[in-house]
Protein backbone atom coordinates (compact mmCIF):
# COMPACT_ATOMS: atom_id res chain seq x y z
CA UNK A 1 0.00 0.00 0.00
CA UNK A 2 1.73 3.02 -1.07
CA UNK A 3 1.84 6.32 0.92
CA UNK A 4 -1.11 8.23 -0.94
CA UNK A 5 -3.62 5.34 -0.31
CA UNK A 6 -2.49 5.29 2.81
CA UNK A 7 -2.73 9.00 3.66
CA UNK A 8 -6.55 8.55 1.81
CA UNK A 9 -7.31 5.36 3.67
CA UNK A 10 -6.63 7.25 6.49
CA UNK A 11 -8.71 10.52 5.48
CA UNK A 12 -11.50 8.29 4.48
CA UNK A 13 -11.06 6.27 8.27
CA UNK A 14 -11.62 9.75 9.93
CA UNK A 15 -14.46 10.63 7.97
CA UNK A 16 -16.58 7.97 8.14
CA UNK A 17 -19.41 8.34 10.67
CA UNK A 18 -18.98 5.94 13.72
CA UNK A 19 -21.42 2.76 14.18
CA UNK A 20 -23.14 2.56 17.99
CA UNK A 21 -21.47 -0.51 17.69
CA UNK A 22 -18.27 -0.96 19.86
CA UNK A 23 -15.14 -2.07 18.89
CA UNK A 24 -14.70 -5.68 19.78
CA UNK A 25 -10.89 -7.37 20.24
CA UNK A 26 -11.16 -10.92 19.50
CA UNK A 27 -8.70 -13.11 21.53
CA UNK A 28 -7.29 -15.31 18.46
CA UNK A 29 -6.64 -14.00 14.94
CA UNK A 30 -8.12 -17.44 13.80
CA UNK A 31 -11.90 -16.49 15.14
CA UNK A 32 -14.62 -16.46 13.15
CA UNK A 33 -16.84 -13.55 13.68
CA UNK A 34 -19.26 -13.23 10.74
CA UNK A 35 -18.69 -13.76 7.05
CA UNK A 36 -18.61 -10.38 5.29
CA UNK A 37 -19.21 -9.27 1.42
CA UNK A 38 -15.04 -9.05 0.91
CA UNK A 39 -14.11 -8.98 -2.49
CA UNK A 40 -12.07 -12.15 -3.42
CA UNK A 41 -8.96 -9.61 -3.98
CA UNK A 42 -8.94 -8.46 -0.15
CA UNK A 43 -9.37 -11.50 0.94
CA UNK A 44 -6.67 -13.00 -0.46
CA UNK A 45 -4.57 -10.51 0.35
CA UNK A 46 -6.01 -10.94 4.53
CA UNK A 47 -5.22 -14.78 3.66
CA UNK A 48 -1.55 -14.54 2.63
CA UNK A 49 -0.63 -11.83 5.07
CA UNK A 50 -2.12 -14.01 7.98
CA UNK A 51 -0.32 -16.98 7.12
CA UNK A 52 2.67 -14.51 6.32
CA UNK A 53 2.47 -13.30 9.71
CA UNK A 54 1.96 -16.31 11.47
CA UNK A 55 5.07 -18.01 9.85
CA UNK A 56 7.10 -14.68 10.86
CA UNK A 57 5.10 -13.17 14.19
CA UNK A 58 8.06 -10.45 14.84
CA UNK A 59 7.64 -9.24 11.76
CA UNK A 60 6.68 -5.75 11.95
CA UNK A 61 5.83 -4.49 8.91
CA UNK A 62 3.44 -7.41 7.75
CA UNK A 63 1.78 -7.00 11.09
CA UNK A 64 1.42 -3.17 9.89
CA UNK A 65 0.27 -4.16 6.42
CA UNK A 66 -2.39 -5.98 7.82
CA UNK A 67 -2.97 -4.06 10.56
CA UNK A 68 -3.70 -1.14 7.66
CA UNK A 69 -5.93 -3.57 5.80
CA UNK A 70 -8.45 -4.23 9.19
CA UNK A 71 -8.54 -0.89 9.30
CA UNK A 72 -9.47 -0.12 5.85
CA UNK A 73 -11.54 -3.36 5.88
CA UNK A 74 -13.89 -1.56 9.31
CA UNK A 75 -13.80 1.40 7.60
CA UNK A 76 -15.48 0.28 3.78
CA UNK A 77 -17.77 -2.31 5.82
CA UNK A 78 -18.42 0.44 8.75
CA UNK A 79 -17.67 -2.80 10.94
CA UNK A 80 -15.54 -1.72 14.16
CA UNK A 81 -14.37 -5.56 14.47
CA UNK A 82 -12.07 -4.71 12.57
CA UNK A 83 -10.21 -2.34 14.15
CA UNK A 84 -10.38 -4.98 16.88
CA UNK A 85 -8.36 -7.32 14.86
CA UNK A 86 -5.75 -3.89 13.90
CA UNK A 87 -4.98 -3.23 17.63
CA UNK A 88 -4.38 -6.74 18.73
CA UNK A 89 -2.01 -7.35 15.92
CA UNK A 90 -0.49 -3.51 16.81
CA UNK A 91 0.08 -4.30 20.25
CA UNK A 92 3.27 -5.76 20.63
CA UNK A 93 4.37 -2.33 18.96
CA UNK A 94 2.98 -0.22 21.50
CA UNK A 95 4.72 -1.35 24.54
CA UNK A 96 6.38 1.75 26.22
CA UNK A 97 10.28 0.34 26.06
CA UNK A 98 9.19 -0.76 21.94
CA UNK A 99 7.15 2.29 20.96
CA UNK A 100 6.83 2.25 16.91
CA UNK A 101 5.61 5.73 15.19
CA UNK A 102 3.90 3.50 12.37
CA UNK A 103 1.87 1.74 15.16
CA UNK A 104 1.04 4.39 17.03
CA UNK A 105 -0.18 6.21 14.02
CA UNK A 106 -2.58 3.63 13.64
CA UNK A 107 -3.38 3.24 16.89
CA UNK A 108 -4.66 7.05 16.61
CA UNK A 109 -7.43 6.09 13.85
CA UNK A 110 -8.46 3.68 16.08
CA UNK A 111 -8.89 5.94 19.09
CA UNK A 112 -10.50 8.49 16.86
CA UNK A 113 -13.29 5.64 15.42
CA UNK A 114 -13.81 5.60 18.94
CA UNK A 115 -14.22 9.73 19.23
CA UNK A 116 -11.26 9.42 21.80
CA UNK A 117 -9.67 12.25 20.09
CA UNK A 118 -7.32 13.34 23.13
CA UNK A 119 -5.70 10.02 23.36
CA UNK A 120 -5.74 10.02 19.30
CA UNK A 121 -3.44 13.48 20.12
CA UNK A 122 -1.52 12.21 22.49
CA UNK A 123 -0.27 9.21 20.27
CA UNK A 124 0.40 11.44 17.12
CA UNK A 125 2.19 13.51 19.33
CA UNK A 126 4.65 11.08 20.42
CA UNK A 127 4.75 9.40 16.68
CA UNK A 128 5.77 12.76 15.23
CA UNK A 129 8.71 13.43 17.97
CA UNK A 130 9.85 9.74 16.86
CA UNK A 131 9.53 10.71 13.41
CA UNK A 132 8.87 14.20 12.51
CA UNK A 133 8.39 12.86 8.60
CA UNK A 134 5.24 10.60 8.49
CA UNK A 135 2.59 12.34 6.33
CA UNK A 136 0.00 9.72 7.40
CA UNK A 137 0.71 11.31 10.95
CA UNK A 138 0.32 14.95 9.78
CA UNK A 139 -2.72 13.85 7.61
CA UNK A 140 -4.62 11.92 10.77
CA UNK A 141 -3.56 15.68 13.19
CA UNK A 142 -4.93 17.18 10.62
CA UNK A 143 -8.37 15.41 10.59
CA UNK A 144 -8.84 15.37 14.02
CA UNK A 145 -8.05 18.80 14.66
CA UNK A 146 -10.46 19.88 11.83
CA UNK A 147 -13.47 17.18 13.75
CA UNK A 148 -13.08 19.25 16.74
CA UNK A 149 -13.56 22.44 14.90
CA UNK A 150 -9.45 23.41 15.44
CA UNK A 151 -9.05 24.87 12.21
CA UNK A 152 -5.69 26.89 12.33
CA UNK A 153 -3.92 23.84 14.07
CA UNK A 154 -5.92 21.82 10.94
CA UNK A 155 -4.06 23.93 8.41
CA UNK A 156 -0.77 23.96 10.29
CA UNK A 157 -1.17 20.26 10.12
CA UNK A 158 -1.88 20.12 6.81
CA UNK A 159 1.36 22.89 5.76
CA UNK A 160 3.71 20.19 7.61
CA UNK A 161 1.61 17.48 5.42
CA UNK A 162 2.98 19.10 2.61
CA UNK A 163 6.53 18.79 3.16
CA UNK A 164 6.08 15.18 2.72
CA UNK A 165 3.45 14.13 0.51
CA UNK A 166 2.34 14.37 -3.25
CA UNK A 167 0.62 17.43 -4.49
CA UNK A 168 -3.25 16.61 -4.51
CA UNK A 169 -3.29 15.05 -1.08
CA UNK A 170 -2.02 18.05 0.39
CA UNK A 171 -4.16 20.61 -1.65
CA UNK A 172 -7.03 18.58 -0.52
CA UNK A 173 -6.26 18.85 3.68
CA UNK A 174 -5.12 22.49 2.89
CA UNK A 175 -8.42 23.77 1.51
CA UNK A 176 -10.60 21.62 3.42
CA UNK A 177 -9.10 23.60 6.46
CA UNK A 178 -9.15 27.02 5.02
CA UNK A 179 -12.96 26.36 3.52
CA UNK A 180 -13.99 26.04 7.00
CA UNK A 181 -12.24 29.35 7.96
CA UNK A 182 -13.84 31.86 6.34
CA UNK A 183 -12.12 30.94 2.89
CA UNK A 184 -14.84 28.67 1.22
CA UNK A 185 -14.66 30.61 -1.90
CA UNK A 186 -10.64 30.31 -2.73
CA UNK A 187 -10.41 27.38 -1.30
CA UNK A 188 -13.07 25.38 -3.69
CA UNK A 189 -11.85 27.78 -6.50
CA UNK A 190 -8.26 26.42 -5.90
CA UNK A 191 -8.96 22.43 -5.34
CA UNK A 192 -11.31 22.28 -8.41
CA UNK A 193 -7.93 23.45 -10.19
CA UNK A 194 -6.08 20.64 -8.50
CA UNK A 195 -8.37 17.89 -9.20
CA UNK A 196 -8.96 19.18 -13.10
CA UNK A 197 -5.08 19.29 -13.46
CA UNK A 198 -4.90 15.38 -11.90
CA UNK A 199 -5.28 11.61 -12.87
CA UNK A 200 -5.48 10.08 -9.74
CA UNK A 201 -6.32 6.73 -8.38
CA UNK A 202 -10.26 5.99 -7.32
CA UNK A 203 -9.94 6.42 -3.82
CA UNK A 204 -7.45 9.64 -4.09
CA UNK A 205 -10.51 10.97 -6.28
CA UNK A 206 -13.13 9.89 -4.24
CA UNK A 207 -11.65 11.83 -1.83
CA UNK A 208 -10.96 14.94 -3.25
CA UNK A 209 -14.49 14.92 -5.06
CA UNK A 210 -16.57 14.54 -1.47
CA UNK A 211 -14.08 17.82 0.02
CA UNK A 212 -15.58 19.55 -3.07
CA UNK A 213 -19.00 18.07 -2.93
CA UNK A 214 -19.26 19.90 0.79
CA UNK A 215 -18.03 22.72 -0.22
CA UNK A 216 -20.05 23.36 -2.72
CA UNK A 217 -23.07 22.61 -0.47
CA UNK A 218 -21.81 25.47 2.02
CA UNK A 219 -21.77 27.87 -0.57
CA UNK A 220 -24.89 27.03 -1.57
CA UNK A 221 -24.19 25.34 -5.11
CA UNK A 222 -26.23 22.92 -5.54
CA UNK A 223 -26.26 21.87 -8.92
CA UNK A 224 -22.33 21.98 -8.71
CA UNK A 225 -22.35 19.48 -5.09
CA UNK A 226 -24.69 17.26 -7.07
CA UNK A 227 -22.00 17.12 -10.17
CA UNK A 228 -19.38 15.61 -7.57
CA UNK A 229 -21.42 13.68 -5.71
CA UNK A 230 -22.49 11.96 -9.06
CA UNK A 231 -18.24 12.11 -9.90
CA UNK A 232 -17.24 10.74 -6.73
CA UNK A 233 -20.28 7.53 -6.71
CA UNK A 234 -19.49 6.69 -10.65
CA UNK A 235 -15.65 6.10 -9.27
CA UNK A 236 -17.33 2.82 -7.49
CA UNK A 237 -14.74 3.38 -4.94
CA UNK A 238 -17.62 1.80 -1.21
CA UNK A 239 -17.56 4.72 1.20
CA UNK A 240 -19.84 5.11 3.88
CA UNK A 241 -19.18 8.86 4.59
CA UNK A 242 -19.74 9.15 0.91
CA UNK A 243 -23.15 7.52 1.12
CA UNK A 244 -23.42 9.64 4.05
CA UNK A 245 -23.00 13.03 2.57
CA UNK A 246 -24.75 12.62 -0.98
CA UNK A 247 -27.39 10.57 1.42
CA UNK A 248 -27.61 14.08 3.24
CA UNK A 249 -27.67 16.21 0.56
CA UNK A 250 -30.67 14.73 -1.18
CA UNK A 251 -33.00 14.47 2.08
CA UNK A 252 -32.43 18.24 2.22
CA UNK A 253 -33.11 18.57 -1.58
CA UNK A 254 -36.45 16.46 -0.88
CA UNK A 255 -35.55 13.75 -2.79
CA UNK A 256 -35.99 11.00 -0.39
CA UNK A 257 -36.90 7.77 -3.21
CA UNK A 258 -33.33 8.74 -4.46
CA UNK A 259 -32.11 8.27 -1.09
CA UNK A 260 -33.72 4.66 -0.97
CA UNK A 261 -31.81 3.96 -4.37
CA UNK A 262 -28.90 5.15 -3.05
CA UNK A 263 -28.64 3.25 0.13
CA UNK A 264 -30.80 -0.17 -0.94
CA UNK A 265 -29.96 -2.94 1.47
CA UNK A 266 -27.71 -0.17 3.53
CA UNK A 267 -28.66 -1.66 7.01
CA UNK A 268 -25.53 -2.47 8.58
CA UNK A 269 -23.81 0.92 8.94
CA UNK A 270 -25.72 2.65 11.37
CA UNK A 271 -25.12 6.13 9.63
CA UNK A 272 -26.80 5.09 6.44
CA UNK A 273 -29.51 2.92 8.49
CA UNK A 274 -30.44 6.52 9.55
CA UNK A 275 -30.46 7.99 6.62
CA UNK A 276 -32.57 4.98 5.05
CA UNK A 277 -34.62 5.08 7.60
CA UNK A 278 -35.65 8.99 7.62
CA UNK A 279 -36.03 8.83 3.41
CA UNK A 280 -38.85 6.37 4.22
CA UNK A 281 -40.19 8.18 7.13
CA UNK A 282 -40.78 11.07 4.19
CA UNK A 283 -42.22 8.63 1.84
CA UNK A 284 -44.37 6.31 4.23
CA UNK A 285 -43.02 3.22 3.60
CA UNK A 286 -44.08 0.10 5.16
CA UNK A 287 -39.84 -0.23 6.23
CA UNK A 288 -40.05 2.80 8.25
CA UNK A 289 -41.26 1.11 11.80
CA UNK A 290 -39.05 -2.11 11.13
CA UNK A 291 -35.90 0.43 10.81
CA UNK A 292 -36.70 2.95 13.14
CA UNK A 293 -37.24 -0.03 15.69
CA UNK A 294 -33.68 -1.36 14.46
CA UNK A 295 -32.11 2.11 15.42
CA UNK A 296 -33.77 1.90 18.57
CA UNK A 297 -32.41 -1.59 19.34
CA UNK A 298 -28.78 -0.34 18.34
CA UNK A 299 -28.63 2.98 20.66
CA UNK A 300 -29.90 0.63 23.89
CA UNK A 301 -27.14 -1.53 23.42
CA UNK A 302 -24.78 0.94 23.16
CA UNK A 303 -26.25 2.63 25.97
CA UNK A 304 -26.18 -0.70 28.10
CA UNK A 305 -22.06 -0.52 27.35
CA UNK A 306 -21.95 3.01 28.78
CA UNK A 307 -21.14 4.30 24.90
CA UNK A 308 -21.96 7.54 24.78
CA UNK A 309 -19.90 9.45 22.11
CA UNK A 310 -22.11 8.86 18.36
CA UNK A 311 -24.56 11.37 19.96
CA UNK A 312 -25.06 13.53 16.42
CA UNK A 313 -27.09 11.27 14.34
CA UNK A 314 -28.74 9.81 18.10
CA UNK A 315 -30.04 12.96 18.55
CA UNK A 316 -31.12 13.50 15.04
CA UNK A 317 -32.85 10.26 15.16
CA UNK A 318 -34.74 11.43 18.65
CA UNK A 319 -35.82 14.77 17.02
CA UNK A 320 -36.74 13.85 14.06
CA UNK A 321 -38.17 10.38 14.24
CA UNK A 322 -39.46 10.08 18.15
CA UNK A 323 -40.32 13.83 17.90
CA UNK A 324 -38.70 14.34 21.27
CA UNK A 325 -37.26 17.70 21.39
CA UNK A 326 -35.78 17.91 24.84
CA UNK A 327 -33.97 14.71 24.64
CA UNK A 328 -33.06 15.57 20.68
CA UNK A 329 -31.25 19.13 22.61
CA UNK A 330 -29.66 17.54 25.58
CA UNK A 331 -27.78 15.44 23.51
CA UNK A 332 -27.10 17.47 20.75
CA UNK A 333 -25.51 19.56 23.08
CA UNK A 334 -23.17 16.56 24.46
CA UNK A 335 -22.26 16.00 21.33
CA UNK A 336 -20.62 19.44 20.52
CA UNK A 337 -18.85 19.30 23.52
CA UNK A 338 -17.15 16.48 21.97
CA UNK A 339 -16.59 17.63 18.09
CA UNK A 340 -17.57 20.27 15.96
CA UNK A 341 -18.34 19.89 12.48
CA UNK A 342 -20.50 21.82 10.62
CA UNK A 343 -23.39 18.44 10.99
CA UNK A 344 -22.84 18.49 14.84
CA UNK A 345 -23.47 22.60 14.61
CA UNK A 346 -26.69 21.80 12.53
CA UNK A 347 -28.37 19.17 14.64
CA UNK A 348 -27.77 21.50 18.32
CA UNK A 349 -29.46 24.59 16.11
CA UNK A 350 -32.26 22.70 15.21
CA UNK A 351 -32.71 21.07 18.27
CA UNK A 352 -32.49 24.49 20.04
CA UNK A 353 -35.00 26.21 17.62
CA UNK A 354 -37.52 23.07 17.73
CA UNK A 355 -37.71 23.07 21.31
CA UNK A 356 -37.94 26.46 21.90
CA UNK A 357 -34.77 27.03 23.72
CA UNK A 358 -32.59 29.28 21.76
CA UNK A 359 -30.08 30.18 23.71
CA UNK A 360 -28.79 26.45 24.23
CA UNK A 361 -27.37 27.44 20.33
CA UNK A 362 -25.56 30.16 21.74
CA UNK A 363 -22.17 27.97 21.76
CA UNK A 364 -22.88 27.42 17.50
CA UNK A 365 -23.29 30.94 17.19
CA UNK A 366 -20.05 32.06 19.19
CA UNK A 367 -18.05 29.48 17.46
CA UNK A 368 -19.15 30.50 13.97
CA UNK A 369 -18.05 33.89 14.83
CA UNK A 370 -15.15 33.04 16.19
CA UNK A 371 -13.80 30.48 12.94
CA UNK A 372 -15.86 32.69 10.16
CA UNK A 373 -17.61 29.09 8.92
CA UNK A 374 -19.59 30.00 6.07
CA UNK A 375 -22.59 27.44 5.49
CA UNK A 376 -25.83 28.35 3.62
CA UNK A 377 -28.01 25.28 5.24
CA UNK A 378 -27.00 26.98 8.80
CA UNK A 379 -27.79 30.31 7.84
CA UNK A 380 -32.06 30.05 8.30
CA UNK A 381 -31.49 28.30 11.24
CA UNK A 382 -28.90 30.71 12.78
CA UNK A 383 -31.49 33.60 12.03
CA UNK A 384 -34.04 31.68 14.12
CA UNK A 385 -31.97 31.01 17.12
CA UNK A 386 -31.11 34.60 17.37
CA UNK A 387 -34.49 36.14 16.58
Amino acid sequence: MNIIKLIVVAWLVFQSPSAWTAAYTPKDDAEVLERLPVATGERKRLRELRIQLNENPGDYRLALDLARDYIALGRSNSDPRYYGYAETLLNAWLRTNNLQPDALVLRATILQNRHDFQAALADLKVALKLNPRLPQAWLTLAAVFEVQGDYPSALRSCLALAKFSAALPAAICINSALSLSGQARPSYTQLASAVADVKGDPEELTWAYVILAEIAERLDLGKEAESWYQKAVALGRRSVYLLTTYSDFLLDHNRPAEVLDLLQGETRADALLLRLTLAEQRLQRKQFNEHADLIKDRIAAAKSRGDTVHQGDESRFVLHVLKDNQTALKLAISNWAVQKEPRDARILLEAAVTAKQPDAALPVIKFMEQTHLEDARLMPLLKLAKG
